[in-house]
């Protein structure tokens, strides 16, 4: 279900609409393309090569025959950001200067009790856990383990990191004491259950505690580092109702303004390199939550910035990483550049060693392309001293090269591997061209396939058939289609058929549009997705609205229709009266039998 559109006045979320066109709002997000009426491109919330995602202008809506996510510009920005709906026709108000109602000039998110009260409990955690670093003897060997990293009151007041102590309970007494429900805080990732199930402990024990905010900068989870050794060495809270990980980048909300300037995400594994980078002047560094990078996050990304730089750690496991990176990001449409730290260091290391200037010359302003980076990686495994292991190398990086689109670009790295190699720039030029041409004659079909050339082109017939669904539930869905577009073939409808339509969410959907039609609005599936409150109903009328109608409905297709559709409901009575004479006549009793008989004649009759 969708968040409720709370007291939002229907005029806002109109206007909203009108400033919001359509292909605008999903163009930041989507390479689109023309294909007739429709503009088409890559779904951002799932995985394709193969564009099913599609945009149509003039009815303002948005669907992806893959994943069936579908809906208006703002329920478009919902599932891109995460956003409830008041939320984002907040935002989406605000960035058109759209007058929002009186009420202290904000729209009021529907009240969620819960969701309040663990947003309250992490707020005051977060400030109990820096009071504990800053002021106890608890916090001592936290705050020097800070202070050796380079850490000053100033970073640490602004990130909020604190410390827990290595006890059993502190946390447990501190929200007892302010009466919060504690099961309710063990839901929300705060505390942990006993192992006897008797009560609760600490979630987090002896580590320097890191605030994980959300986009509007609300504390949602925690991340804590272990002091000293241990396993694991970061713990971050689980899942809740907040908190998401596979949708959420660690300090995306101070990191905003700058990346909104630059275009530009810097893209690190771990917090401290976060802040580490953050006092070295790099402020738009954001971070996973200790797991690897998701479409979501990649999608967020593209909808702020145009450009990643992936800054992992210089290690084996930290490169691997990146090379995995490369493809989700440029899979949404980003351009990537790859930051190379040598000797194995990680980004906070880097600095500790080097200092600020170098890291932001050498190492931000210093990234590398990915094919460049591509070379680099593989390099790596081959000893280049070897003839066999030149030929090796040369065999893995030539496809990378053959299929970079230019030919500038491809003639610039097979001269700088001719010159590293001491080969013949003209053989490696050949072998390219002939992989290339081989390329182009066996690109692999589907959309799963990983190599970094294919496109997922599907060779004719071989798209899966779509599922044949009844005539009648085709037929409804041919009815709201044109209902949709037409109010006076919505109100002969109504007449005729009311809700009595075989589908449940069929009949939900007309009973929608009957009220819609009666307030005196026009036809407008943009805004009449709107008034509904459900996300699987807005999918359907998503996937309904794309369906090809005449232009003008007539009488005699709508009746045929409708007689259709009001069959099913007596031939279900029909198939349950010959179950029940079949029953009556192998007990024996025929007289019933003959009864039901004659009852199957009456209905088949009518």
């Amino acid at each position: 279900m969708n968040a409720g559109q709370g007291n939002i006045p229907e005029k806002v979320i109109d206007a909203v609409l009108a400033q919001h066109d359509i292909v605008d709002t999903v163009s930041r997000y989507v390479h689109l393309t023309k294909q007739g009426k429709y503009m088409k491109g890559l779904c951002p919330f799932h995985s394709e090569k193969t564009p099913s995602f599609t945009v149509t202008p003039d009815r303002q809506i948005f669907y992806c025959y893959g994943c069936g996510k579908g809906g208006n510009a703002i329920k478009f920005r919902m599932e891109i950001e995460g956003l409830s709906f008041p939320e984002a026709v907040k935002i989406m108000a605000e960035e058109s200067q759209i007058e929002l109602p009186e009420k202290q000039g904000v729209i009021a998110i529907p009240a969620n009790p819960e969701r309040d009260r663990l947003l309250q409990a992490y707020e005051w955690t977060a400030k109990f856990y820096n009071f504990l670093l800053k002021n106890t003897e608890h916090g001592k060997a936290a705050m020097d383990y800070l202070r050796s990293r380079g850490f000053g009151d100033k970073v640490i007041d602004q990130f909020q990191i604190g410390y827990a102590p290595d006890r059993w309970d502190t946390l447990v007494q501190f929200l007892t004491k302010r009466s919060f429900d504690l099961s309710e805080m063990e839901k929300g990732g705060l505390l942990s259950t006993r192992n006897d199930g008797a009560g609760y402990l600490d979630r987090f024990r002896g580590r320097v505690m890191f605030p994980i905010t959300d986009r509007n900068g609300k504390i949602i989870a925690f991340a804590g580092r272990i002091l000293g050794d241990g396993q694991p060495k970061y713990l971050n809270s689980p899942e809740s109702k907040l908190f998401n990980k596979s949708r959420i980048l660690y300090n995306l909300h101070q990191a905003k303004p700058s990346i909104r300037k630059l275009r530009q995400i810097v893209l690190f594994e771990g917090y401290g390199d976060v802040i580490s980078a953050w006092e070295a002047g790099v402020q738009n560094g954001v971070a996973t939550m200790g797991t690897s990078l998701t479409e979501s996050h990649a999608a967020l990304m593209k909808a702020m910035a145009d450009e990643i730089i992936v800054c992992y750690d210089g290690d084996r496991a930290g490169q691997a990483a990146a090379m995995k990176a490369i493809h989700l990001l440029e899979n949404v449409g980003l351009s990537v550049k790859i930051a190379v730290i040598n000797e194995g260091l990680d980004p906070d290391e880097f600095i500790q060693k080097y200092g600020a200037d170098r890291f932001r010359r050498q190492i931000i302003d210093g990234a590398v392309s990915t094919t460049k980076f591509k070379l680099i990686y593989l390099k790596k495994n081959h000893i280049l001293l070897e003839e066999d292991g030149k030929i090796a190398y040369t065999k893995e990086v030539l496809p990378i090269i053959a299929v970079l689109p230019s030919s500038t670009e491809r003639e610039v790295y097979l001269r700088e591997l001719a010159t590293e190699l001491e080969l013949s720039f003209e053989s490696l030029k050949q072998d390219c061209n002939e992989i290339r041409q081989s390329m182009q004659k066996n690109i692999p079909d589907g959309d799963n396939n990983d190599n970094w050339w294919n496109n997922g082109r599907h060779k004719k017939g071989q798209i899966p058939a779509p599922t044949l669904l009844p005539a009648y539930h085709t037929g409804e869905r041919r009815l709201l289609a044109m209902m949709l577009q037409d109010a006076e073939a919505a109100s002969y409808v109504e007449k005729r058929l009311g809700d009595a339509f075989n589908i449940d969410d069929h009949a939900a959907i007309a009973a929608y549009l009957y009220a819609y039609y009666a307030q005196g609005k026009p036809p407008d599936i943009s805004r009449f997705m709107s008034s509904l409150h459900d996300d699987r109903l807005e999918k359907t009328v998503s996937s309904i609205s794309m369906m090809e109608t005449p232009p003008e409905w007539n009488v005699q297709e709508l009746d045929d229709i409708i007689r259709e559709i009001q069959k099913v409901p007596q031939k279900k009575q029909i198939d349950k009266k010959k179950e029940e004479m079949i029953i009556a006549e192998r007990s024996g009793d025929f007289l019933r039998a003959a009864q039901i008989a004659s009852e199957i004649i009456a209905l088949e009759r009518q």
